[in-house]
């Protein structure tokens, strides 16, 4: 029996809706057919059912499980001030790029609150993971990009340990990201951001041990 549900978190904002919510559904419904979940077909109307009387920006969570069970919780939200810079660091804890599971946004977090956990909140904003061959892959909740200078924003591919991010595939459809390998001497000599679906792209120092 399947001990782990899939995992959306999506922002709402007046006037807008749900960002980027067709990308959301369709990460859903992916992720359930490759997992051999049946399809979230009432994913859409219970997001509408929670944010019927909002009046705020809002961070939805919402989780399937492998019985076609669907939950979603609400939560006030504060998006970040545009010049928002993190503070970011390196975690001790790897990813295993043969774990096809981290592919897939699941409430199986172990290794990403065990890599957050080596660092206070105070110390870090955000805590990057490597895997195995010291690739750079992601963030415990954000993806990662680097600005190189080529004017495409690079980040890593999945095949090295990590989520296919909401905000990572618009960014490539856009053309405004590419796929490409990072190593830490990369990280070094580029601009940093993470981000993701909920907060967007942030700016991003990287401070070394």
């Amino acid at each position: 029996m399947t001990d782990f549900s899939l995992i959306e978190t999506l922002r709402w904002q007046p006037g807008e809706g749900f960002i980027r919510l067709r990308l959301h559904l369709a990460r859903l419904s992916r992720s359930a057919r490759r997992l051999g979940f049946p399809q979230p077909l009432g994913a859409a109307a219970k997001l509408d059912k929670v944010v019927s009387e909002a009046k705020g920006p809002l961070r939805i969570r919402m989780t399937f499980d492998a019985q076609g069970r669907i939950e979603v919780k609400s939560a006030a939200f504060v998006p970040l001030a545009p010049d928002t810079v993190w503070t970011t660091r390196l975690a001790a804890t790897r990813l295993d790029s043969a774990d096809r599971l981290l592919r897939v946004k699941t409430t199986r977090r172990a290794v990403y609150e065990t890599a957050r956990s080596e660092y206070a909140q105070a110390e870090a904003d955000e805590v990057i993971l490597l895997n195995e061959r010291d690739e750079v892959c992601e963030g415990t909740i954000t993806s990662i990009f680097l600005d190189d200078g080529s004017g495409i924003l690079r980040t890593p591919p999945i095949s090295c340990g990590l989520l296919a991010g909401v905000l990572r595939t618009e960014l490539i459809c856009a053309r405004k990201a590419r796929v490409g390998r990072l190593s830490l001497a990369d990280l070094d000599a580029g601009t940093l951001y993470v981000g993701n679906s909920l907060r967007g792209l942030i700016r991003a120092n990287l401070l070394r041990n």
